[in-house]
């Protein structure tokens, strides 16, 4: 048996991140729960892999990931001294990973697999000249040959599960849009067509796969999504959608926030904007908004408030919706607006903006409704508003057991801790009974 060599590559890793032993561990746990894992390493896990011990390979990732957050770059697996994976996205197509991603999505048992349920903060994002035009990706397929009505029928698909996303959640909707892009998409990708319409089936896949994974992040599946979002970039690419791909790293930029990575999502957002040289007036809000809740996540104050004087002076000039994945209205708006001034500490100014943000949200964003109203009501209780509070809660809850959205859990979950200790209320005990009564299980 050969005898064990310490692992110098994680030890002078260690080193460079200035972390003990015990905080790497506690890295890696953390980041084993945003993966939907549960991972209990301690120091003296740790203690054994620089001993010359190889981690279990569902951990691999997890520790390259806890550092590369730390480092604030890309760890690789021959850096930190592990064995590599046998087998990785590079290895794949286009349309080959598509496949994958989709098949191990729709199988309930695989959908932990590490690979598919850890965010990076080290993703490498390729720029519009790495995917522009990388159309070779995509191979046609003799026997089956395709036509404008194919692409029509996907986009119309497409839009019907945005649809029923925004009415019923991620977790109703995506299942059925992974279903359809392993079992129609994938194959019209495959098929042939005339240039015109490969292109625009191309477009048409990226547009569906940053759909599925936006759903896949109301999940709670982040890592999942960016695999998605990555598909997306690279079928924007290839059928030089510049809209698709901006709108991809807008929403990567989204769930960074969401995560509370700011240096991330402003990366993030700086890319989506540079990437849109010549955007119209509602898709600069679009960017813009995000970039100023960014800046504002990180602290930026100038840029945070010039940001959003840019939405707002853009949504001003906007006079039409625009497609339906890359619209911007006054109530997202508003929300971005809410963001920035509760980052930047005005508690009351971010309750004004969510107030209006609700007062003129359409109602069939029914999830988005939920999760805005919550999100006020928390804030209507900072400041002490707690009858208020409870009054815009009990709305959230007329439409919460018709959405099945991870995001809109975490918020009713928010909302039982912070009205436990105002039970003594009549209002809050009334608001308590009325969740605990709901036949959705939190």
């Amino acid at each position: 048996m050969a005898e064990q060599q310490p692992n110098e590559g994680l030890s002078r890793l260690l080193k460079e991140a200035d972390l003990t032993l015990g905080q790497l561990a506690t890295s890696i746990n953390g980041a084993g729960r945003e993966a939907g894992l549960e991972v209990r390493c301690d120091k003296s896990n740790v203690s054994k892999w620089l001993k010359g011990t190889t981690p279990v390979e569902r951990v691999r990732p997890l520790i390259l990931e806890a550092l590369s957050r730390r480092l604030g770059r890309p760890v690789t697996h021959e850096e930190a001294g592990l064995p590599a994976p046998k087998t990785g996205p590079g290895a794949v197509g286009t349309v080959e990973g598509l496949v994958d991603l989709g098949r191990a999505d729709m199988d309930p048992s695989r959908r932990t697999v590490l690979g598919a349920g850890l965010y990076s903060v080290a993703l490498t994002i390729p720029g519009w000249p790495d995917v522009f035009g990388r159309a070779e990706a995509v191979k046609k397929g003799p026997g089956v040959r395709i036509g404008f009505g194919e692409v029509d029928m996907v986009v119309q698909m497409t839009e019907k599960v945005s649809e029923l996303d925004d009415q019923f959640g991620g977790r109703t909707a995506r299942p059925m849009a992974a279903s359809f892009l392993v079992n129609t998409v994938a194959p019209y990708l495959r098929a042939d067509a005339s240039e015109d319409v490969r292109r625009a089936m191309l477009a048409a896949a990226s547009d569906l796969c940053y759909l599925t994974g936006y759903m896949a992040v109301d999940e709670g599946l982040h890592g999942l999504a960016q695999s998605y979002y990555m598909k997306a970039l690279e079928l924007a690419g290839a059928s030089e959608d510049h809209l698709t791909f901006c709108t991809t790293l807008r929403g990567m930029s989204v769930q960074a926030v969401d995560l509370g990575h700011g240096p991330d999502a402003v990366r993030l957002a700086e890319a989506a904007a540079a990437a849109s040289p010549q955007a119209g007036p509602r898709m600069l809000a679009f960017l813009t908004g995000q970039q100023a809740h960014s800046a504002a996540l990180e602290g930026n104050k100038k840029a945070a408030l010039r940001y959003i004087r840019e939405a707002e002076a853009a949504m001003d000039r906007a006079e039409s919706r625009g497609k339906p994945l890359g619209s911007y209205d006054p109530a997202a708006l508003n929300y971005h607006i809410a963001q920035v001034r509760y980052c930047l500490g005005d508690v009351h100014g971010s309750i004004e903006a969510l107030q209006e943000s609700n007062r003129v949200r359409f109602s069939v964003y029914r999830r988005g409704n939920v999760r805005m109203r919550a999100l006020l009501a928390e804030r209507q209780l900072q400041v002490g508003h707690l009858e208020e509070a409870v009054k815009t809660w009990h709305e959230a809850l007329d439409d919460y057991p018709l959405v099945r959205s991870g995001r809109a859990d975490e918020r009713m979950k928010t909302m039982r801790q912070l009205i436990r200790p105002h039970l003594r209320h009549q209002g809050a005990a009334e608001l308590h009974d009325r969740f605990q009564q709901m036949p959705v299980a939190v």
